[in-house]
C-alpha cells in the first residue's frame, strides 16, 4: 500500500523531522543518564548492588519487550497517535521516578518511562519512513536520528552531570517534563494526521510471553555475577526464559499476521544490520557504565568532571549520523559497517591498554573516546538505513520496532553483561589489605560497597581498603573494554560473514 502526504506538510518535513527527533533524544539520554548519577542515588536510597541493577535494566527491558506488539499497534492505529500518548505516558513517569522514595519506587518510575519509549520509538522511524518520500533525503533524514540517537545516548552522563552539580539526582528525570510538553503541543501542531495503514490486531500475550522471557534471561546472566551465586537460580531463570521465548517464537510462526515478520532475518543485509543495532548498543553502553563509575569513584571526579570526558563520544556519534547517510550512497553498507566497527574496537583496545599516566593520557583517552562515538555513531546509522529501507511504508511501524529491540536488548545486555563482568573481575581482582580487622564480604559486591565499609574504619585501614578497591576497578575497567572491543570484531566479522553468504565481499 502506497502512503504519501500532502504538499501542505511536505514543507514542514524537517520540522517533523526535528519533533520526532526530540522525542528519540529524550528515550536515549534516560538509556545512559544514570551512569553518573548512580553513585548519588545508591547513596540516598541505599540501594544494594542487585537493586542497582534493576534500576537501570527496567527501562530497556520493559522498552524491548513492549516494542514488537506497540510497533505493528502503531501501523495499525496511526503513529501519531502512539507518539503522542508515549509522550504522555514518559512525561507522567519521569515524576514518578524524580520524586521516587525507595528503590522499589524508582524502578517502577523507569519501568514507566520504557512503556512510553516503547510507543514512542517506532514511531519515530515510521513517520520519518512516511514523510520523506525521496530515498536520498530519507538516508539524510534516518542519519540525523541516528546521530541524535547515539549523540543522546552519550550525552546522557553529560546532562547528569551538569543537573548534579546544583541538583538533587531526581533532577535527572524531571528535566523530562518540559520537554515532553513542548514536543506535546508541537505534535499536535505540526506532526500529520494520516490514515493508518492497518496491520496486524496488537498480540498482548505475544508481548508479555517476550516481556517474561527478556527479564528472565537478564537475571540469569546477572545472577553469574552474584557473590551468592545459586545454580538454582541460574538453572531456573534460564528455563523461564528459553521457555517464553520458545513459546513467543512458536506464536509468531503460527499467526497469519504475526507481529515479526521473522522471514525478514533471511536476508543477510538485515540480518547483519540487527546484528550491528544489539551489539554496537550492548558495547557502547557496557563501556560508558564503566567508564562513568571509574571516574568518579577512582579519579574522584564529580559527576560533571566525568560526564565531560565522555563528551566526545557525543559529539563524535552527532557528526557520524548525517556523514554515515551521505556516505553510504558511495560505499556498500557491509564494508562501511565493519570499517565502523573496526575503527571501534580499535580505539577501545587502545584506551584499556594505555598507561594510567604521562602528559599524553588526558588528550589521548578523549581522542580514543571520540574514535568510538564515531565508529558506533556510524554504524547506527547504517543500521537503521538498511532496515528501514527493507521495509514497505504500511509496515514501517513493525520494521521500526525491529531495529528498536535490537538497541533496547543491547542495552540491557550491556548493563548485565558488561556489569557483571565488571563485578567478577573486580571481584576477583581485589587483595583485601591485610589490616587487624575483619572485612565483611560485601567488599568485593562493588567498589561501593568497599567505600561505604571504608567509612566506618580507622583512617589507616580505611585508605588502605580504599586503594586496593580501587586498584581492582581499574583492572576491572580494563577487562570491561577488551570484552567490548572483542564484541565488536565479532560482529565485524558477522558482517562480513553474512555478505560472503551472498557471494559478496564485504570487507
Amino acid at each position: 500500500m502506497s502512503v504519501s502526504i500532502g504538499p501542505a506538510y511536505r514543507n514542514r518535513r524537517w520540522l517533523v523531522l526535528a519533533i520526532v527527533a526530540s522525542g528519540l533524544f529524550l528515550i536515549c539520554v534516560d538509556l545512559t543518564v544514570l551512569y553518573v548519577a548512580l553513585p548519588a542515588l545508591s547513596r540516598d536510597l541505599a540501594t544494594t548492588n542487585s537493586e542497582r541493577l534493576w534500576i537501570l535494566n527496567a527501562y530497556p527491558i520493559v522498552v524491548a519487550g513492549l516494542l514488537p506488539g506497540l510497533g505493528t499497534l502503531g501501523d495499525r492505529h496511526g503513529h501519531r497517535l502512539l507518539f503522542t500518548w508515549g509522550l504522555v505516558t514518559f512525561g507522567l513517569a519521569s515524576l514518578l521516578a524524580a520524586y521516587a522514595t525507595s528503590a522499589t519506587v524508582l524502578i517502577a518510575g523507569r519501568a514507566g518511562l520504557g512503556v512510553g519509549a516503547a510507543m514512542m520509538m517506532p514511531a519515530t522511524l515510521a513517520i520519518i519512513r512516511t514523510t520523506f518520500e525521496d530515498a536520498h533525503e530519507r538516508n539524510i533524514a534516518i542519519g540525523l536520528w541516528a546521530g541524535m540517537a547515539s549523540g543522546g545516548m552519550a550525552l546522557g552522563p553529560l546532562i547528569a552531570g551538569l543537573l548534579l552539580e546544583r541538583y538533587w539526582w531526581g533532577s535527572v528525570f524531571l528535566i523530562n517534563v518540559p520537554v515532553v510538553a513542548v514536543a506535546l503541543v508541537l505534535t499536535v501542531w505540526l506532526v500529520p494526521r494520516r490514515a493508518a495503514p492497518g496491520g496486524p490486531p496488537w498480540d498482548l500475550l505475544g508481548s508479555l510471553q517476550i516481556l517474561v522471557g527478556l527479564t528472565a534471561m537478564m537475571f540469569a546472566i546477572k545472577e553469574l555475577a552474584r557473590q551468592d551465586f545459586a545454580p538454582w537460580r541460574l538453572t531456573l531463570a534460564l528455563a523461564v526464559g528459553v521457555l517464553f521465548g520458545w513459546m513467543y517464537l512458536r506464536r509468531q510462526r503460527t499467526r497469519a499476521q504475526p507481529l515479526l515478520d521473522l522471514t525478514l532475518f533471511r536476508l543477510p543485509d538485515f540480518t547483519g544490520a540487527f546484528a550491528a543495532a544489539c551489539l554496537g548498543t550492548t558495547g557502547m553502553v557496557g563501556m560508558e557504565l564503566v567508564l562513568s563509575q571509574y571516574l568518579q569513584l577512582v579519579e574522584q571526579r564529580s559527576a560533571l568532571g566525568a560526564a565531560l570526558v565522555v563528551l566526545p563520544a557525543a559529539i563524535a556519534g552527532f557528526i557520524a549520523g548525517p556523514l554515515a547517510g551521505r556516505l553510504m550512497r558511495r560505499l556498500r553498507p557491509a564494508v562501511f559497517a565493519c570499517n565502523a566497527f573496526i575503527l571501534a574496537a580499535a580505539c577501545a583496545v587502545t584506551l584499556a591498554l594505555l598507561p594510567d599516566a604521562g602528559l599524553a593520557w588526558p588528550l589521548a583517552r578523549l581522542l580514543l573516546i571520540a574514535g568510538i562515538g564515531l565508529g558506533i555513531g556510524a554504524s547506527v546509522t547504517f543500521a537503521s538505513t538498511t532496515i528501514m529501507n527493507a521495509a514497505p511504508p504500511d509496515r514501517g511501524g513493525m520494521a521500526a520496532s525491529i531495529e528498536e529491540v535490537g538497541f533496547e536488548l543491547g542495552n540491557s545486555l550491556g548493563v548485565a553483561v558488561f556489569g557483571s563482568l565488571m563485578t567478577i573481575a573486580y571481584s576477583l581482582a581485589l587483595a583485601p589489605p591485610e589490616i587487624s580487622l575483619a572485612l565483611p564480604g560485601v567488599v568485593r559486591d562493588s567498589l561501593d560497597e568497599a567505600l561505604r565499609v571504608a567509612e566506618g574504619l580507622a583512617p589507616e585501614q580505611a585508605e588502605a581498603l580504599r586503594t586496593a578497591a580501587r586498584a581492582a576497578f581499574g583492572t576491572a575497567l580494563q577487562a570491561t573494554l577488551l570484552g567490548v572491543a572483542a564484541l565488536w570484531l565479532a560482529t565485524a566479522a558477522w558482517i562480513r560473514g553474512a555478505r560472503a553468504g551472498t557471494n559478496a565481499s564485504a570487507c
